[in-house]
C-alpha cells in the first residue's frame, strides 16, 4: 500500500494527541471514526491516559504495537515535529498535521514548516494547517470537522480537493443538505508536501470518483498540475474548479499594456480553458456543475426545453438560458401535435418554449408522456423541467415522472425547483437528476456539460519550434524599440523602415530619404509608453520634423532630467486597424494577448488570452479562435460595408509571434506589438510600435546608430 493509498484507505490510525472530551477538537477525530462505522485499527497516543474512548491509550509514538498507515497529529507546531519525526522513524506511511503556525504564519513559521519536512524524510505529509481528509465512499474520516456530527455521510461520485480546510466542512454540509454524493474531501492547506496535483494524480485512478473539484488559492506546480490535468481529461474525469481571489489587482508595476491587461486572474481563466477545466463563477456552482456532470450525460448541441406548469419560473430558466447563449426554440409541428393530444380540450401554449403543459404539476401519468415526448423531439438537445408550488405536496411525483424517461433518453435533464423546497432537492439529487434552486445554477451546469461533451483528448507532446542560437545573445532588461523590431521583422512580421537618428539634420535626411509622411520617436528601452510624455510625433514631413525634433528634445529633456540621445525616424503607416499583439510571463505559464490596441487598449480592455504550451507556438487555429472571440471581430471582416482586413495575415502574425515568445524561452518578461495595424485584405499586417523586456537589469538593448530599411 503506498502513501496516497494508505491516506484514503488506511487499515490502522494513530491518533496522536487524543483527547477524551469530545467538545476539543483533540476529542473528536476518534469519535467520528467509530461514530462513522470505521472498520480499522485506532491507536490513541497521550501520555495522560491509559484508556481514551474505550481504546488502549499509549504513552508515544514509540510505544504503539505497530507502525500505523496513517498519523493523525493534534498537537502545537513544535510538538507536531517531534511526532512527525517519531512517525516517520517506525515505518508510518503517512502523516495528517493538523496545527496552524507554520507558513501561514510567517518567516518563523516558514522555518517551522521546513523542519516538519526535515522530520518526515520520506514519510509522506498533508498539511499543515489542514482540517484533514473525508473518505466518504468507505466512510472514513481523519478529520477534526464539526460538519462530521451529520449522521449520515452521503457517498457519491464527486471528490473535493481544497486548499482551505474550514471550506471543506462547509462543503460536506452543503452537500449533505442538498444530497449531493461525495466520494471523497481532502483539505491541502499549506502542501508542505502533498498538494492539489497528487490528489488529481490518485484520483483519477480512483473508482469511485467521476468528477474532480477544486478549491484553489494558488498553483504552486503549474507544470504538475498541468500533467495531471492532461490525464483527467484524457482518462474521462472532468475537473471544476472555483479559484478565489479573481478580484485582486495585480501588486506588480506593469511594464507593457500586456502587462496590465493579463491580470493574474484572466492568466488563471485562460490557464483553465487549455486544460479543459470548468471554471466555477459562484460558490453555489461549484456543488451545482459536479452534481450535474455525475449524470454522465452530454450535452451535443444548444437546444433546451423548458417544461413547466408555472410561466413566472418557466420564463425565470427561460432568460437565463438566453442569457448564456443557449436556445430555446418552439417545439416543432409534430413534437406540439404529441403535446397537444395530452392536453386534450385544456387550453394550452404549445406553440412557445417555455412549455406550459398546465396539468402536469397534478397529473403524473401527463407528465411522465409529456417528458418523454420533449427528449425524443429532434427539436432539443436538454430538457429542464420546473417543479412549481403544486409539487411540493407530492415531492415523488416529478422525481419519478423524471426518473422513469431517463433509461430513454441520453440527453441531460436538469430540475429547477420555484419554491424553498430542500427535501425536494435532495430528493431529485439523490436520484441522480441533477436538481437546483435558481435559473442561473441550470445555465451553469448546461454550459459545463456543452464544454465537457466538445472537450476531445489532447496530446501530451505539445507543438515543437526549431531552436535560434541568436536569441541566447540578446542582451538583458528592457530592450529598445529598434531591437525590438528588428527581433519581430526576424520573426516574420512586417515592420516599418525606420533609422536612427542622434540630431536635427539626421532626423531631416532620414525623412528624405524614408519618404513623407515620417513618426518621430524617442528611443530609449527604459520608456515603454513614449506618447504619454510627448515622445511620439505623427505625420512630419522634411518641413516640420527639423523643429519638432528640438522641440521633442526640450519637452523630454525637462520630463526627464537629461538629454535624450537618440530618436526613431519611421515611415508612418497608415489605414490599418489598430490591434495589441503581446507576451506576459506568468507564474503559470506565458500568455498571449490579442486586443483592441491602440493608447486605448487599456480603456477598453477587448481582449482574450491562451497559454502557450511547454514547448512551442500556439497553432494557426487557436490564432483564428482567438481573433473570433474579440468584441471587434466584426470590424476585422468588414462591418457594415467596411473594407475587409487582412485576417490571414493577422493570424499567421500570430503564429510567428508565438512561435518566437516560445523561442525566448525563460528570458522572457514581457513583448509587445501594439499598434500592430491589420492592413486591408491583401496587404499584411505592420508592427507600429515594440517592447520587449528579457530577464535581468543589467544592461538595455540598444544598436547604436546602425539603421534598417
Amino acid at each position: 500500500m503506498n502513501a496516497m493509498e494508505a491516506l484514503h484507505n488506511p487499515k490502522s490510525v494513530a491518533v496522536i494527541g487524543a483527547s477524551a472530551d469530545p467538545t476539543k477538537t483533540s476529542g473528536r477525530p476518534i469519535a467520528y471514526l467509530q461514530k462513522h462505522g470505521y472498520q480499522g485499527k485506532i491507536f490513541p497516543v497521550n501520555p495522560n491516559a491509559t484508556e481514551l474512548h474505550g481504546l488502549t491509550c499509549y504513552a508515544n509514538v514509540e510505544a504503539l504495537p505497530e507502525a500505523p498507515d496513517v498519523g493523525l497529529v493534534l498537537l502545537n507546531a513544535q510538538r507536531s515535529i517531534e511526532a512527525v519525526s517519531s512517525l516517520a522513524k517506525i515505518g508510518c506511511k503517512a502523516a495528517i498535521i493538523l496545527a496552524s503556525g507554520f507558513a501561514e504564519s510567517g518567516e518563523e513559521g516558514v522555518k517551522l514548516q521546513q523542519a516538519l519536512k526535515d522530520a518526515a524524510g520520506d514519510m509522506r505529509l498533508l498539511g499543515p494547517n489542514t482540517i484533514g481528509l473525508v473518505n466518504l465512499t468507505n466512510r472514513i474520516p481523519l478529520s477534526a470537522s464539526s460538519a462530521l456530527e451529520v449522521g449520515d455521510l452521503n457517498a457519491g461520485h464527486v471528490a473535493v480537493v481544497s486548499q482551505s480546510g474550514g471550506i471543506l466542512g462547509a462543503l460536506l454540509s452543503r452537500a449533505a443538505g442538498r444530497g449531493i454524493g461525495l466520494s471523497s474531501l481532502v483539505s491541502t492547506s499549506n502542501e508542505v508536501d502533498l498538494d492539489v496535483s497528487d490528489f488529481i494524480d490518485y484520483l483519477i485512478d480512483e473508482p469511485s470518483t467521476q468528477v474532480i473539484a477544486l478549491y484553489l488559492e494558488s498553483i504552486r506546480n503549474p507544470q504538475r498540475f498541468r500533467e495531471v490535468a492532461t490525464r483527467a481529461r484524457n482518462a474521462g474525469k472532468p475537473i471544476v474548479v472555483f479559484k478565489i481571489g479573481r478580484s485582486e489587482a495585480g501588486e506588480r508595476a506593469a511594464s507593457s499594456h500586456t502587462g496590465a491587461l493579463a491580470g493574474e486572474d484572466r492568466v488563471y481563466d485562460a490557464f483553465f480553458r487549455e486544460l479543459g477545466i470548468l471554471r466555477a463563477n459562484t460558490f453555489d456552482e461549484f456543488l451545482d456543475i459536479p452534481a450535474g456532470l455525475v449524470s454522465g450525460r452530454s450535452l451535443v448541441g444548444r437546444r433546451v426545453a423548458v417544461l413547466t406548469s408555472t410561466g413566472g419560473a418557466g420564463t425565470l430558466v427561460a432568460d437565463s438560458l438566453g442569457m448564456s447563449q443557449f436556445d430555446t426554440p418552439a417545439p416543432d409541428f409534430e413534437t406540439a401535435e404529441q403535446l397537444r393530444k395530452l392536453q386534450g380540450n385544456t387550453p394550452a401554449a404549445l406553440d412557445r418554449n417555455p412549455i406550459d403543459v398546465t396539468l402536469a404539476g397534478l397529473q403524473p401519468e401527463l407528465l411522465r408522456k409529456a417528458i418523454n415526448i420533449l427528449l425524443r423531439s429532434d427539436s432539443y438537445d436538454a430538457l429542464v423541467v420546473i417543479i412549481g408550488s403544486s409539487g411540493l405536496a407530492m415531492p415523488d411525483l416529478v422525481v419519478n415522472a423524471i426518473q422513469d424517461n431517463l433509461s430513454k433518453s441520453s440527453k441531460p435533464v436538469l430540475a429547477y425547483v420555484s419554491p424553498y423546497a430542500p427535501d425536494t432537492l435532495k430528493r431529485l439529487n439523490a436520484a441522480l437528476i441533477p436538481g437546483f434552486s435558481t435559473p442561473e445554477s441550470c445555465s451553469a451546469v448546461l454550459e459545463g456539460m456543452y464544454k465537457v461533451a466538445h472537450y476531445s483528448a489532447v496530446s501530451e507532446t505539445p507543438l515543437s519550434t526549431e531552436s535560434d542560437n541568436s536569441l541566447a545573445s540578446l542582451p538583458d532588461g528592457a530592450c529598445d524599440e529598434f531591437v525590438a523590431k528588428q527581433l519581430f521583422s526576424k520573426a516574420g512580421i512586417c515592420v516599418p523602415q525606420s533609422k536612427i537618428v542622434t540630431s536635427r539634420e539626421e532626423a531631416i535626411a532620414a525623412a528624405d530619404s524614408l519618404g513623407e509622411p515620417v513618426v518621430l520617436k524617442v528611443l530609449d528601452a527604459a520608456l515603454m509608453h513614449k506618447s504619454d510624455i510627448g515622445g511620439v510625433a505623427l505625420n512630419q514631413t522634411v518641413a516640420s520634423i527639423g523643429s519638432r525634433f528640438e522641440l521633442m528634445n526640450e519637452q523630454l529633456s525637462k520630463h526627464l532630467q537629461q538629454v535624450p540621445k537618440t530618436f526613431l525616424v519611421e515611415k508612418m503607416v497608415a489605414g490599418g486597424h489598430e490591434l495589441i499583439l503581446g507576451a506576459n510571463k506568468d507564474h503559470l505559464g506565458v500568455a498571449i494577448l490579442l486586443g483592441a490596441g491602440g493608447v486605448t487598449a487599456e480603456l477598453f480592455k477587448d481582449t482574450t488570452l491562451r497559454i502557450l504550451p511547454t514547448v512551442g507556438g500556439l497553432s494557426l487555429e487557436q490564432a483564428k479562435e482567438m481573433m473570433r472571440e474579440l468584441t471587434t471581430w466584426p470590424l476585422l471582416e468588414g462591418y457594415r460595408g467596411t473594407q475587409p482586413r487582412d485576417i490571414d495575415a493577422l493570424a499567421q502574425a500570430i503564429v510567428d509571434f508565438s512561435a518566437l515568445v516560445a523561442g525566448l524561452s525563460d528570458k522572457l518578461v514581457t513583448a509587445e506589438i501594439n499598434p500592430l495595424f491589420v492592413m486591408p485584405k491583401g496587404e499584411g499586417v505592420v508592427a507600429a510600435d515594440a517592447v520587449l523586456v528579457l530577464e535581468g537589469d543589467t544592461g538595455v538593448g540598444s544598436l547604436g546608430d546602425q539603421t534598417h530599411a
